[in-house]
């Protein structure tokens, strides 16, 4: 309706139904001559030239339309966003077989235009080929040694948790809103890590970047911009695509300035963090000789946009888990008195170590719960085949566009006992103790899986625990548990939609 609109007011309604009876008609025509040889390819519903499917297109939950398009189609089917046509993979077997089973021939990422105006194609997140795989292979090493999924990370996720605590000690047990703290914490523990300290959450610059990178996230998945991403010429005016582009210029002057005071202080002799990691192999020509002459790109470019796919990535998608965790806990304080009562058991007064985890079975398969009804990012970030490939017997061209529908895979109803409620038994067997579960796929999976899956769990636990340990959940005075509603706020990722609680301190 949007994109009409702005079609008729341009070319005038006489003009705007000529076009639209011309394009028909080709349309007719092209698929009369089609050869009834040609390779099958996967169905789909029926879809209107230069539109595509996007009549039929909830542009706000895209995933739960295409759950419904399964039903009639299949695992692996065909929909057309405006002219680009999409293969959507749906269920855990089908999602398994092509990421994991298939990685080389589903493992290229496909970069939408508004992805591609932030990146211009580097950083880790939205870019292919060899720069992509130097890249990713670098800075997964990097953040290995400096702490990711190791004991220095868990005693600054630990610091951290202080800092955390303390803030929410402050409301004193009234109500508020928990957005802006967790997403403090988990942005400073990749900043702990990527620059070597953390900001004090008082700090100007810092609350504006993380309301930056979460606003872009945010808006990235908006009704306007997936117009734009399916006629990026013809609306590229649109207010969320200039409001993305100012944010995101903003937040990498800041992280120019961040690199050049580390670059003035630098010690060849301590590396704080990522970055100076970074300036030291370029110093010592490492990583010239690794980009610069194999893949002959400007190393300033990449480190920018790794920084900023890093903070942006790293604050968003484990804050919205660790929101919706809380939020489901006011919601389910059985579930909650459950949850504290093994902590006490177990851990009693002391502070919780990662270690602890295997000796926290319901606790952990909470956690794990949280995060499949969370469904923080239901359709992945879209791939694309770098090949010809055959899956199910369909052939899906090289170059084709691909959604895998994490949706289908975490409430997969061949795979969950009950996918669309709150359930931590999905993960303990009979005599209560944890189980993994393979079609447990919140990171994705394959050759494009998160890079900080490793660092994200320990987060989620380490926080978790800490806040359970202290603070009951409630909802503000006057509202019933049945009063907190789990709809998302509209996104590319989903998080809680606006909401308050209580944190009564336990202690």
């Amino acid at each position: 309706a949007f994109l009409l609109n702005l079609l008729e007011q341009e070319l005038g309604p006489s003009t705007l139904l000529g076009i639209v009876v011309l394009l028909l008609a080709l349309c007719v025509v092209s698929r009369s001559f089609t050869s009834q040889t040609t390779r099958r390819e996967p169905p789909g519903p029926r879809h209107l030239p230069l539109l595509g499917n996007l009549l039929q297109l909830d542009l706000k939950r895209p995933d739960k339309t295409f759950c419904e398009v399964r039903r009639k189609y299949g695992s692996v089917f065909t929909v057309y966003l405006g002219t680009s046509k999409v293969v959507v993979l749906a269920g855990y077997k089908t999602v398994k077989e092509a990421l994991v089973n298939k990685a080389e021939e589903f493992g290229d990422r496909y970069i939408s235009p508004i992805f591609y105006d932030i990146s211009q194609g580097h950083g880790i997140l939205f870019a292919n080929g060899d720069s992509w795989k130097e890249m990713r292979r670098f800075a997964l090493t990097t953040l290995r040694d400096f702490g990711m999924g190791k004991r220095i990370a868990e005693d600054k996720i630990l610091e951290e948790c202080n800092y955390l605590i303390q803030m929410f000690e402050a409301h004193k047990g009234k109500p508020f809103d928990t957005t802006s703290p967790v997403n403090y914490a988990t942005s400073n523990i990749i900043s702990s890590i990527v620059y070597g300290s953390r900001f004090e959450y008082s700090d100007p610059r810092f609350r504006a970047m993380v309301k930056r990178a979460n606003e872009n996230i945010r808006i990235t998945g908006s009704a306007q911009i997936q117009v734009y991403n399916m006629f990026p010429r013809l609306v590229s005016w649109i207010k969320n695509r200039q409001l993305i582009l100012q944010n995101l210029e903003m937040n990498i002057r800041e992280i120019k300035e961040l690199i050049m005071h580390l670059k003035e202080t630098l010690n060849t002799n301590v590396y704080r963090g990522f970055v100076d990691c970074f300036l030291m192999r370029k110093q010592k020509e490492e990583v010239r000789l690794l980009l610069f002459v194999t893949i002959n790109i400007s190393s300033n470019e990449y480190l920018l946009m790794i920084f900023a796919n890093l903070f942006g990535a790293g604050t968003d998608t484990t804050a919205a888990t660790l929101r919706w965790g809380l939020l489901l806990m006011a919601k389910y304080p059985h579930i909650q008195d459950q949850v504290q009562e093994e902590l006490r058991r177990v851990v009693g007064s002391s502070q919780v170590r990662v270690e602890d985890r295997k000796n926290l079975p319901y606790t952990n398969a909470v956690i794990h719960e949280i995060q499949r009804l969370a469904n923080i990012v239901p359709m992945a970030i879209p791939h694309k085949t770098a090949r010809d490939v055959t899956l199910h017997g369909y052939f899906i061209k090289e170059g084709t566009t691909v959604f895998p529908l994490l949706t289908s895979v975490l409430y997969d109803e061949s795979e969950w006992e009950s996918p669309h409620t709150f359930n931590p038994s999905h993960f303990l067997d009979k005599e209560g103790k944890f189980i993994r579960r393979d079609a447990f796929m919140p990171f994705s999976a394959g050759r494009r899986s998160c890079l900080g899956e490793s660092l994200a769990k320990m987060e989620l636990f380490l926080f978790f625990t800490s806040l359970l340990q202290r603070f009951c959940f409630t909802p503000p005075p006057g509202v019933a548990v049945d009063e907190l509603h789990l709809l998302p706020s509209v996104g590319f990722t989903l998080s809680p939609s606006p909401h308050k609680l209580c944190a009564a301190s336990r202690q």
